[in-house]
C-alpha cells in the first residue's frame, strides 16, 4: 500500500479498514492467528481452507459475532484449477475486490531426499510455490484492470535459506517463495502492488513439544531470544507488511525467528 493519493490510498496508519483480506489456509494455526489480526485491524476477510472445514467454519463464525465482514471458501491448491475456482466463489458471493493477500497454504511433509519420487516433490511444489504463484496472478491481473492499489504478503520460511534434514522438497519450495517474492514485487510496483515475504522460525502449536522434545530444547537453547516463536508473532509481521506503515516496502523478506538466524553454523 501507499499513503499518496496519486497511487490511489490516503495513510491512514495501521487502520485496515475498507480493505478485503484474502488469507489461504486459514484453518491452520498460522492461517486462522494471521486472519485474527487482520480482522482485528479492520479488514474484511475472505478465508480460504482445505479440508478442515469445522475450523474454517468456527473460524468465520468468531469473526461474524464481533461484526467483521467475512466469508469461507473451500478450495484444493494442490489442483491446477483451485485458484480459479476459489476466487470464482469469492466473486459470486460478491463484496468489495481483494486488495489483500497472505499466501500461507502450505505443506511440509518429512521425507528424506533418497528415495523421493518425482510425485512427491511435485506434490510439495504444487501446494507451496505453485498455488502462490495461481493466487497472486490472479489477485494481482483483477487489482490491475480495477486501477486498484493492493499489498500481498507470502509465508515462505527460514527454510528457504537453511535446508533441514528431511525437508529438501519443502526447503527447496519455500526458496522458490522467496524469489518469487522479489519477482513479483519487481513487475506489479508500477501497478501499486506491493510484494514481501515473512520467513519464521520454528512456531509452537499444541503437541509440538511431545511430538518433538529434542529439537525444541535444541532450539530454545540456541535462540537468542530463547523461545519458540507464536503464531501471533508471525501474524504481527504480516499485519505489518500489508499495513500503510509498510507503504514503500516490497520485495523485502522479514524473518521472524528469534535471531537464530543470527546464530554462527560452525
Amino acid at each position: 500500500m501507499t499513503g499518496s493519493k496519486q497511487q490511489g490510498l490516503v495513510d491512514t496508519g495501521t487502520d485496515l479498514s475498507g480493505h478485503r483480506a484474502l488469507v489461504t489456509g486459514a484453518s491452520g494455526n498460522i492461517g486462522s492467528a494471521i486472519a485474527r489480526r487482520l480482522a482485528a485491524a479492520g479488514a474484511d476477510l475472505a478465508l480460504h481452507f482445505h479440508s478442515n472445514a469445522a475450523a474454517a467454519s468456527a473460524l468465520a463464525n468468531e469473526f461474524e459475532k464481533s461484526g467483521i465482514d467475512v466469508l469461507s471458501v473451500q478450495a484444493d491448491l494442490s489442483e491446477a484449477a483451485g485458484a480459479q475456482e476459489l476466487f470464482a466463489a469469492i466473486e459470486a458471493i460478491g463484496g468489495p475486490a481483494i486488495d489483500l493477500v497472505v499466501n500461507n497454504a502450505a505443506t511440509q511433509p518429512v521425507q528424506a531426499l533418497a528415495g523421493m519420487t518425482v510425485d512427491d516433490w511435485r506434490k510439495v511444489m504444487t501446494a507451496n510455490l505453485d498455488s502462490a504463484f495461481a493466487i497472486t496472478q490472479m489477485a494481482a491481473e483483477r487489482l490491475r484492470k480495477a486501477g486498484l492499489p493492493g499489498a500481498i504478503v507470502n509465508i515462505a520460511s527460514i527454510e528457504g535459506s537453511d535446508p533441514a534434514v528431511g525437508h529438501s522438497h519443502y526447503a527447496t519450495s519455500k526458496a522458490g517463495m522467496l524469489m518469487f517474492t522479489r519477482a513479483c514485487a519487481l513487475e506489479y510496483g508500477a501497478a501499486g502492488i506491493r510484494v514481501n515475504a515473512v520467513s519464521p522460525g520454528l512456531i509452537d502449536r499444541d503437541g509440538l513439544k511431545a511430538e518433538w522434545p529434542e529439537g525444541v530444547a535444541r532450539w530454545q537453547a540456541k535462540a537468542p531470544l530463547g523461545r519458540l516463536g507464536t503464531s501471533a508473532d508471525v501474524a504481527d509481521a504480516v499485519y505489518f507488511l500489508l499495513s500503510p506503515a509498510a507503504r514503500w516496502i516490497s520485495g523485502a523478506n522479514l524473518v521472524v525467528d528469534g535471531g537464530m538466524s543470527t546464530v554462527s553454523r560452525w
